[in-house]
């Protein structure tokens, strides 16, 4: 990671010029300016941090192979590096580095193992005698129980590798990693129950399906303040992921045209898409390298005046009373009423005759009066400035 201050903080205005202009960031772009985030996890998740709260969508390159089957995804297989991104003294590094001791099952003993969760779950659904002679047949039952809660232990352990596997590809969407798991955990759990070992598949490729429902749907409910509905997640990450490629393809930022044709959509489905893509940001979210600055520091209050216009507005109205005074007491309160400037409504001569007790008459006479007042050249110069 660049140690000088100067050159972090390009490397940051590199990452950010380049998240404007794509619209998001992958973790090799972080790991490519900061090649020591890839062995230390604090500075790695220091910086995922930064750029979510800076809004920038991160995305891990592994999720554009999502949608491979687990068989022939060595992914499935493979030992779990955790001291790559994670410290091994965090609870992170820990779990993983637990489940890596589970050995991997062959679709033998994932059979084996269906096999006995079937059996106890069929035998859950059997009534139950009461009579002493089914004190044997209830035993039976008990220990078949006992023996499928055993098989289910040891495949939703055997299968937690692929849970993180998945998982991985998920991270940056704004929900923690080990939440992520969790949430991939309870699909696992889902699928053990649901699967059935008679139709000729490993139970990792039926599973995979149910591990990341789970957690595309923890991701639609958690990750954002306002929540998308999961099948818009879904169209969210297609589309971000049909933009990187078409950016490989042609070697620039695609058009929403091209994107657009490249998914078969209509534009102005992209567009909507796009929009409801948009991350809020927070009013509080620091701005610039010391942190000390907001968001909400820099957004101009259009409902408020500036102080400028407030000075201007407490000098105008000073002067309006300066002239007005040197108006009789009748001539000044009709010009305020008529003009409003007691509340801001104008109101007309019969309501202001009625205030008086006048006609409406009387009332456009005593304004007309004031006005030729007014008219003074020497009163006209002093609210000159003012027009």
């Amino acid at each position: 990671m660049p140690s000088h201050p100067s050159r972090q903080r390009d490397a940051l205005e590199t990452l950010l010029d380049k998240a404007g202009m794509q619209g998001y960031l992958s973790t090799n772009d972080l790991i490519e300016m900061f090649p020591d985030a890839a062995r230390d996890s604090d500075r790695l998740r220091v910086l995922l941090s930064a750029m979510r709260r800076r809004g920038v969508d991160i995305f891990d390159p592994d999720e554009q192979d999502a949608s491979r089957d687990p068989e022939a995804d060595p992914a499935s297989d493979e030992p779990l590096h955790t001291d790559r991104y994670f410290a091994s003294d965090d609870p992170v590094g820990l779990y993983l580095k637990e489940m890596a001791r589970v050995p991997l099952l062959s679709m033998e003993e994932e059979l084996e193992l269906a096999i006995r969760i079937e059996r106890a779950r069929n035998a859950s659904k059997r009534p139950q005698d009461r009579s002493a002679d089914a004190m044997e047949y209830r035993r039976r039952i008990e220990a078949i129980l006992a023996d499928g809660m055993e098989a289910r232990e040891m495949l939703i352990k055997a299968n937690t590798r692929l849970v993180v596997s998945i998982a991985k590809r998920f991270i940056g969407h704004g929900i923690p990693f080990l939440d992520m798991i969790q949430e991939g955990n309870l699909g696992l759990m889902k699928a053990v129950e649901k699967y059935d070992p008679h139709r000729g598949f490993r139970f990792s490729t039926y599973a995979t399906w149910w591990i990341k429902q789970s957690i595309t749907r923890a991701i639609a409910d958690q990750a954002r303040t306002i929540r998308v509905p999961v099948h818009m997640t879904e169209r969210i990450r297609q589309l971000y992921k049909t933009q990187r490629e078409l950016e490989q393809t042609l070697g620039r930022q695609p058009t929403i045209e091209e994107i657009a044709a490249a998914l078969n959509l209509p534009v102005h489905k992209v567009q909507w898409i796009l929009k409801v893509s948009w991350q809020p940001l927070s009013l509080e979210s620091p701005v610039g390298d010391d942190d000390e600055a907001e968001l909400g520091h820099f957004i101009e209050d259009d409902s408020n005046l500036t102080p400028v216009q407030n000075a201007y507005q407490s000098m105008l109205k000073d002067k309006m009373a300066q002239v007005l005074g040197d108006l009789s007491p009748r001539e000044s309160q009709v010009l305020r009423w008529r003009f409003g400037l007691y509340d801001g409504h104008e109101y007309t001569l019969e309501e202001v005759g009625q205030k008086f007790g006048l006609t409406r008459e009387r009332i456009r006479q005593i304004e007309g009066k004031a006005l030729r007042h007014l008219r003074h050249p020497r009163r006209v110069r002093e609210l000159e400035e003012y027009r």
